[in-house]
């Protein structure tokens, strides 16, 4: 899939009906943390507004936030498919914003609740 939204779709379908199934299934998931780079023109398009409702969609927990040297940070938390497909959407981002590149590196931070809007770093 070429499409990070089409890729998303897939995982808020199935990932919420196999959740749905049984609850032992929700026991063998594993929870991962990513911490997110994002480079490009990323400030000042919405995209940390944008990055919270993706989050919610996704049912992630973290943050996001601006750094001075122009980039966008995020601590991206929660199923590994999810966290997946948070990641994979904020390849494309906003439709304001142009992503040139996205890191995304395992994080041993404690997983946060909620997924919040940080103030600059």
């Amino acid at each position: 899939m070429t499409n990070p939204d089409d890729f998303a779709r897939l995982v808020l379908q199935h990932g919420n009906r196999a959740q749905d199934d049984a609850p032992s299934k929700r026991l063998m998931t594993m929870a991962v943390v990513q911490r997110v780079f994002v480079t490009g023109k990323v400030q000042n398009t919405g995209f940390r507004d944008w990055a919270v409702r993706r989050a919610q969609e996704f049912g992630v927990t973290g943050w996001v936030r601006n750094l001075k040297d122009g980039r966008i940070e995020m601590l991206v938390a929660g199923e590994d498919d999810a966290v997946t497909a948070m990641t994979e959407a904020c390849r494309q981002g906003p439709p304001l914003a142009r992503v040139d590149h996205l890191e995304a590196n395992a994080d041993g931070e404690r997983v946060p609740k909620g997924f919040t809007k940080r103030f600059t770093a």
